[in-house]
């Protein structure tokens, strides 16, 4: 089978299902995942006959696209903050929003020249802390996560991208307080509510760990009320920095400021929703 055969295929059994640019992407990463080939050599050898081998790929991974699978989990891989992660079923596949939330901290310490602590509380994949060792030498990462299987993804995606990060197992809720002193908080922790599950797409909520994702209705902000707690037990609070449910901002910025912290700054995405939360106290 031919490339050009290929795409017509692809276009042909996902088109009711997906966008006609979503489907040239999905088939611009497997080409490039699986034949090593740029835009450019895809016009220039969509004639060239593929190996069988190659085409059997091509063909499991339509069939998972087709149960809308996303195409991170079939390929095994996503970019976060322009750096490569590995990623499985075990944790949340990293959200382009997410990326400014790193950003935001990277660009208040731009100019500091002291060692910076800081503890991310639910790593997942472990895109934030990467991400933060990765563009910051004078940040040192401590990482918490429950799920053994994502710090092992976690630990893997340090290790690809050469940082050093302290990675720790433990369910954070039963957390009484931090073993050391924190410059930085960090989290994007789970904050769904079981009610709004019906607003999640099915190939976010067929797929991804729901315990990375959701909270029970009656206590939607119970692990932004866990990180103020482990906050202000710190001799000297934290600055904590956290992505939110963008239903309930004026709830969680409260949650902070009624905790004693004097400056919360809620912040909005590139979509224009309030997204994230810098608190100093």
């Amino acid at each position: 089978m031919k490339l050009k055969e290929l795409q017509s295929q692809f276009a042909k059994e996902l088109t009711e299902i997906y966008p006609k640019t979503e489907i040239r992407t999905f088939l611009n990463w497997l080409v490039e995942a699986y034949l090593g080939w740029n835009t450019t050599q895809m016009l220039l050898n969509s004639q060239e006959e593929l190996a069988k081998e190659k085409v059997q790929l091509f063909q499991e991974a339509l069939s998972e696209l087709k149960k809308q699978k996303p195409i991170q989990y079939i390929l095994g891989e996503t970019e976060f903050y322009a750096l490569p992660f590995k990623v499985n079923a075990s944790v949340l596949i990293p959200r382009p929003e997410t990326e400014e939330l790193v950003d935001w901290i990277i660009e208040d310490y731009t100019n500091t020249t002291e060692k910076i602590d800081i503890t991310e509380i639910g790593t997942g994949s472990g895109c934030i802390a990467t991400s933060l060792a990765k563009n910051n030498t004078n940040f040192r990462l401590t990482a918490y996560d429950i799920s053994t299987e994502a710090l092992a993804i976690a630990e893997q995606n340090a290790k690809l991208n050469q940082v050093t990060i302290n990675f720790k197992q433990q369910d954070i809720l039963q957390l009484q307080q931090l073993p050391d002193q924190v410059d930085v908080l960090v989290s994007n922790p789970p904050y769904v509510k079981m009610d709004e599950r019906k607003l999640i797409r099915s190939n976010v909520f067929d797929y991804e760990p729901h315990l990375a994702l959701f909270v029970e209705n009656d206590s939607a902000l119970i692990f932004y009320e866990k990180i103020i707690e482990l906050a202000l037990q710190q001799e000297k609070i934290p600055t904590v920095y956290v992505e939110i449910n963008q239903a309930l901002g004026d709830e969680t910025r409260a949650l902070f400021e009624n905790a004693g912290f004097k400056d919360v700054s809620l912040k909005k995405d590139i979509f224009h929703k309030p997204r994230m939360i810098k608190a100093i106290f």
